[in-house]
C-alpha cells in the first residue's frame, strides 16, 4: 500500500487554499467514516466482521471419479441442511457458510483439510466417503484438534486401530452392514451350508468390507469357495461373470462400492445367470443407477427415504422440492451429520471441539430421521442407529424411476438393543 501522508509531505508548503497535511487527514479519515456509514444504511454492515463472525463448516466428498455420484448428492444435502439452519436464525446468533470441497483422493483431501482448518477457521469438518481419504482427514483433525464428523466411510478400521477422539462417524460400519444384511440371509438359508462367490473392491474399504464377511458368514457355518478382487476402476465384469457361471455357487456376494456396483447389477442381469445375489453393502443412487430391471438381492441401507419417521418425511420434502428427486442415503448421512453439529453447538453454547466431544460422549440423543433416536458411543465415537435391508418392490407397486426398492423392517427389532448391530471391542478394538 502507497503511504500517501508521506508523499504528501514531500511539498514543504501547500498551495494557497489547498488543506494542510492534518486536515487531509482528517478529511480523509472522515470520508472513509462517512463511506463505512454509507455502505450501513445500505444493508453492507462491515464486511470483514461479517465474514469472521459466520461459523464455517468445512465439507469434503469425492466429486469425481467412481464416487461422484455420491458426493454429488452429498453435496446438495449438507447445502440444503445448512440453508435451513441459516434461516431458523442460525446458531448461536451466527449464520452458517458452507465451505465445500472435491476430496479427489487422500493426498488432496489432506491438504484441502489442513487448509480448511488453518487457513479458513473451519469450527468442523464434514463428509468424505473414500475409507482412505477419511483417515487421511482424521489425521488433520485430529492434529488440529477439531471435530471431523465422517459421513459415508465404512471401514472398521477407522473406528478400531485408526480411530481418534476427533472423529465422529455417522456412517454405519462395515460390521453393521453385515450384520443387517447378513440377519435377513440367516433368517431366508442363505448362509448355513452354502457355498458364496465373492466380489471385493480392491481398495482399502472392500477388502475391510471383506474381513467382516468372511468373519460373519463361517461364525454362521457358510463358506466363500471364491472371491475375486475388482479394480475401483473396472467397467467389464464379463471376466469375474464367466467366473461365477463356472463356479456354480449358492450365492455371490457384492463387497462393491460406488459405480462398481451399478455396473456389476447391470451385467449381472445382462448375463441371465440363476444365482441368487447380495450384497453387504449399497448405496441407493448406484441401484437407482442400475435401474428397476436390473436390480436384483437382498442388500443393507443406513435410511431410504421411505422412512416413516416425521423427521424423514419432512427432510424427504424438502430435499424433493428443491432437486426435483429424493434424498439417498449419502445425502442422508451429510444432512444428519450438519444438523448433529448444530445440536452440539447449541447445547454447549460453544463451537470449542473439546466441549462439543464431551457432550456427545455422554450419549445425548440425535434425531437421525429413523424410527428410534440415536446416540454416539463414547468408546469408538459410533453412531448408534437403526438399519434396513431393501429387495426388489413388486413391479405393480412402483410409482416412478426411483422407487422400486422395497424396504424391510428395521435391524435391529425394536425390542432388541442397538448395539446389537455394531462392533463389539473384540471385534473393533478402539482407544480414544
Amino acid at each position: 500500500m502507497t503511504d500517501h501522508s508521506t508523499s504528501l509531505s514531500a511539498s514543504p508548503t501547500p498551495a494557497a487554499g489547498a488543506p494542510s497535511n492534518e486536515r487531509r487527514r482528517l478529511i480523509t479519515g472522515s470520508a472513509a467514516i462517512a463511506g463505512v456509514a454509507a455502505l450501513q444504511a445500505l444493508g453492507f454492515p462491515s464486511i470483514v466482521h461479517a465474514q469472521s463472525d459466520k461459523i464455517r463448516i468445512g465439507h469434503l466428498t469425492p466429486r469425481t471419479g467412481f464416487l461422484g455420484p455420491l458426493g454429488e448428492y452429498a453435496v446438495m444435502s449438507i447445502t440444503l441442511a445448512v440453508e435451513e439452519v441459516n434461516a431458523a436464525g442460525g446458531v448461536l446468533g451466527r449464520q452458517l457458510e458452507l465451505l465445500s470441497e472435491d476430496s479427489v483422493n487422500p493426498s488432496t483431501a489432506s491438504s484441502k483439510a489442513q487448509r480448511l482448518l488453518e487457513r479458513d477457521g473451519a469450527a468442523v469438518l464434514i463428509g468424505e466417503i473414500s475409507s482412505a481419504s477419511g483417515l487421511a482427514i482424521s489425521q488433520v483433525a485430529a492434529r488440529n484438534q477439531r471435530i471431523f464428523v465422517n459421513t459415508g466411510c465404512n471401514s472398521d478400521e477407522l473406528r478400531g486401530k485408526n480411530c481418534n477422539r476427533f472423529m465422529f462417524h455417522v456412517e454405519a460400519a462395515n460390521t453393521s452392514y453385515v450384520k443387517a444384511c447378513g440377519g435377513a440371509l440367516l433368517r431366508d438359508n442363505m448362509i448355513k451350508g452354502k457355498k458364496l462367490f465373492g466380489l471385493t473392491a480392491d481398495y482399502a474399504f472392500g477388502h475391510d468390507l471383506l474381513r467382516a464377511a468372511k468373519r460373519f458368514v463361517e461364525a454362521n457355518g457358510g463358506t466363500f469357495m471364491q472371491d475375486e478382487l475388482v479394480a475401483t476402476d473396472a467397467t467389464d465384469f464379463s471376466p469375474y461373470l464367466l467366473k461365477i457361471r463356472q463356479a456354480k455357487p449358492d450365492l455371490v456376494i457384492s463387497n462393491l462400492s460406488g459405480n462398481q456396483i451399478t455396473n456389476f447389477m447391470k451385467q449381472y442381469a445382462e448375463f441371465g445367470l440363476p444365482y441368487p445375489i447380495a450384497g453387504f453393502t449399497l448405496d441407493t443412487a448406484m441401484a437407482w443407477g442400475a435401474g428397476a430391471d436390473n436390480f436384483a438381492g437382498t442388500w443393507p441401507l443406513t435410511w431410504h427415504h421411505d422412512v416413516a419417521a416425521p423427521s424423514a418425511k419432512a427432510f424427504v420434502a424438502a430435499f424433493t422440492k428443491k432437486y426435483g428427486k429424493p434424498p439417498e442415503n449419502q445425502a442422508w448421512g451429510e444432512y444428519v451429520a450438519l444438523k448433529a453439529m448444530v445440536q452440539a453447538m447449541t447445547e454447549t453454547k460453544s463451537t470449542d471441539s473439546a466441549k462439543m466431544i464431551a457432550y456427545l460422549e455422554k450419549g445425548a440423543p440425535i434425531d437421525v430421521l429413523k424410527a428410534r433416536k440415536g446416540s454416539f458411543r463414547a468408546w469408538d465415537h459410533q453412531l448408534l442407529q437403526e438399519m434396513y435391508t431393501v429387495t426388489p418392490k413388486p413391479k405393480a407397486q412402483t410409482k416412478d424411476k426411483w422407487d422400486f426398492l422395497q424396504l424391510g423392517q428395521a435391524v435391529p427389532a425394536a425390542g432388541d438393543t442397538l448395539e446389537s448391530i455394531a462392533p463389539t471391542r473384540e471385534e473393533n478394538a478402539c482407544t480414544l
